[in-house]
């Protein structure tokens, strides 16, 4: 689930990037900050370790 977390996150880091990079892609950028900052809060408010599988 953190590993997805961690792929998600650089994911939309890289769209936020290139949408700031290329001229006329604005909401790119804003929409790749939006996921981001989604995927940030819903990694950290899931947290708790009852919920998550124990590490093998």
């Amino acid at each position: 689930m953190l590993r997805l977390l961690g792929l998600l996150l650089v994911i939309w880091l890289a769209v936020s990037i290139l949408g700031a990079v290329i001229e006329g892609l604005f909401w790119l950028a804003v929409l790749g900050l939006l996921l981001f900052a989604g995927t940030a809060m819903l990694g950290w408010t899931g947290r708790d370790r009852k919920s998550l599988p124990p590490n093998r």
